[in-house]
């Protein structure tokens, strides 16, 4: 069965380059900022940014060229290079990630003052900026624009830590808060960013979604009268959003056209109240059944 985009493809490829050009402008005032400043937390995300902008940019264009229709060179259609920019995406956030551990720590063991006045003023730009890229994307569904949440959404809670920290050092000298509060918000991101590859990794190896089990499947279809066996079920999904599935069913040699086709009807309903409405179906007789005797 062919497929169809929805206008929310469009708005997720708009959002995923609202995002991009919101970043890559406040990456510019970030590099100025923690210079100003002298703060490791805004200095470590104007780079953590950088790699987002990177990320973003190829995100954008990873979507777009998900969209296109199917042809004869990728006939499933180009859904899983979405799925490619995730894992991109990902592991741009990890290394990012990386980076600004190995600057934090050490700031975290010999803390250096920082102009709190000055933090305050970028950390505001900051929640704002980055608030309002996070707001574009969030509602997204696949798992691409998921990464690129936890992309801007470890942006947004940096800032807002920036910003707790430099009205605290208003009033004491507690210059280890800025490295801590960094280490801390970049750790609980590089979890999400796991668990999400780890989303990525299973849809790229095929892995049968959670929401149907095959073998209560097959018991369900082979009740049906006329339906002999059911063998080769293989369920899977493009980019995590599309479930696909197909089956061979062996039927009564008896069974008239009108009969079958009545079965395969009763069948794509059952799955598609399980949200799956991508299935093929290939029937056999049990004299030529997949070799005889049946395969499992």
């Amino acid at each position: 069965m062919a497929h169809t985009h929805s206008h929310s493809d469009k708005d997720s490829e708009s959002n995923i380059k609202s995002a991009f050009f919101i970043n890559f402008i406040f990456t510019i005032i970030e590099l100025f900022g923690g210079l100003y400043t002298n703060s490791m937390a805004i200095l470590s995300d104007a780079v953590h940014d950088l790699g987002d902008t990177i990320s973003l940019g190829m995100s954008a264009f990873f979507e777009k060229f998900s969209k296109k229709k199917a042809d004869d060179v990728y006939t499933f259609g180009y859904d899983r290079f979405s799925l490619l920019g995730a894992v991109i995406s990902s592991f741009v956030l990890f290394g990012a990630s990386i980076f600004v551990l190995t600057q934090a720590i050490p700031r975290l063991l010999s803390p250096e003052p920082v102009d709190a006045q000055g933090m305050i003023v970028f950390a505001t730009f900051g929640v704002l900026f980055n608030g309002f890229a996070v707001l574009k994307v969030v509602k997204g569904k696949s798992l691409h624009e998921k990464t690129i949440t936890w992309h801007l959404m470890e942006d947004f809670l940096g800032w807002i830590a920036v910003l707790i920290t430099s009205v605290v050092l208003l009033f004491v000298d507690w210059f280890f808060l800025d490295p801590l509060l960094s280490i801390l918000i970049t750790t609980y991101i590089v979890l999400h960013v796991l668990k999400n590859l780890k989303q990525i990794f299973n849809v790229l190896l095929q892995k049968a979604p959670s929401n149907l089990k095959i073998q209560d499947l097959k018991k369900r279809i082979e009740q049906f009268e006329g339906i002999i066996d059911v063998h080769h079920v293989h369920f899977w999904s493009l980019d995590g959003q599309i479930p696909m599935l197909s089956m061979h069913l062996v039927i009564d040699e008896h069974l008239k056209r009108s009969e079958l086709d009545g079965l395969k009807e009763l069948i794509r309903h059952l799955l598609s109240k399980r949200g799956i409405d991508h299935v093929t179906i290939e029937t056999e007789l049990p004299q030529n059944a997949c070799g005889n005797p049946p395969c499992k």
